[in-house]
């Protein structure tokens, strides 16, 4: 396919070749959508409100943002209007039903590095489809449990210097980038594939102290530079947003940590599967 390819005609073609995936495609557009509309939020900044406010707390004990809330709202009513059978958001305890009928069921944190908001530091949206199956009206979990490999497509969008949608239908990965003139997503590269080498990781450093022992021997040979046992420095990349990390790891290569540790809370890993 030709680049400078906007991500309807991208979402057309898939669904043509692939009719499993016309629902997929659906609901997709419904995220760019989205997506589209927290961008015009975001780009505002301060003149929409106090988009960092705590109104409460999150399901996982973080404080619940003013913008938290809002893009979950933003996002339900989005996937409202696809073929999804049940909802999973962050910002709500349980899975919604939506649609009992519909093929699919949508499972999304609205807002990852929520914290970074007062800070102009690269926030997202994360998206994961899975079929959703019989029964969700009865089990509206059940499709969120099923193992990783069921799923359909899955992305996040991006809010940084530029609006990106990064997708995934199963088969390579594309960019799209927000056009704010025409509001398209516009693909300007090919597939993209993570490069083979690099010189950066990203990890909280603050948390060293609380680490198992495997990761802190890595860490610290990987911070001995070319006088430790890997023979070549590396730099420090850490943004606090998984989209940011994931982001430049797509573009430059590189790893990303968030190990579970010893203090109370992260002993089973930090961040959710779902």
């Amino acid at each position: 396919m030709a680049e400078h390819l906007r991500l309807d005609s991208y979402l057309d073609f898939a669904a043509g070749r692939t009719p499993h995936l016309v629902a997929v495609c659906q609901t997709v557009h419904s995220i760019a959508a989205a997506g589209r509309q927290i961008s015009r939020i975001l780009a505002r900044g301060p003149l929409a409100g106090n988009l960092g406010a705590i109104i409460g707390a999150s399901i996982d004990g973080d404080g619940q943002k003013a913008l938290d809330a809002m893009t979950h709202t933003i996002l339900r009513e989005a996937l409202a209007r696809a073929p999804v059978a049940v909802f999973a958001s962050e910002e709500s305890d349980e899975p919604e039903v939506l649609d009992p009928h519909a093929p699919l069921a949508v499972a999304v944190d609205p807002l990852d590095g929520s914290s970074n908001i007062d800070t102009l530091a690269p926030i997202g949206t994360i998206f994961s489809i899975m079929p959703a199956g019989m029964g969700v009206a009865d089990d509206p979990a059940a499709p969120f449990l099923q193992p990783g490999r069921q799923q359909l497509a899955a992305g996040f969008v991006i809010y940084g210097p530029q609006t990106a949608l990064v997708l995934t239908l199963g088969a390579g990965t594309r960019v799209f980038t927000l056009d704010p003139d025409s509001g398209a997503f516009i693909a300007t590269r090919g597939e993209i594939e993570v490069p083979h080498t690099t010189r950066e990781y990203a990890i909280n450093g603050s948390n060293l102290r609380h680490w198992d022992p495997e990761i802190r021997t890595y860490i610290m040979e990987l911070k001995k530079g070319r006088n430790g046992p890997r023979g070549e420095d590396f730099n420090t990349r850490w943004l606090a947003s998984m989209v940011g990390d994931a982001f430049r790891i797509l573009m430059r290569g590189g790893i990303y940590l968030y190990p579970a540790d010893q203090r109370r809370g992260y002993r089973a890993g930090r961040l959710r599967l779902v």
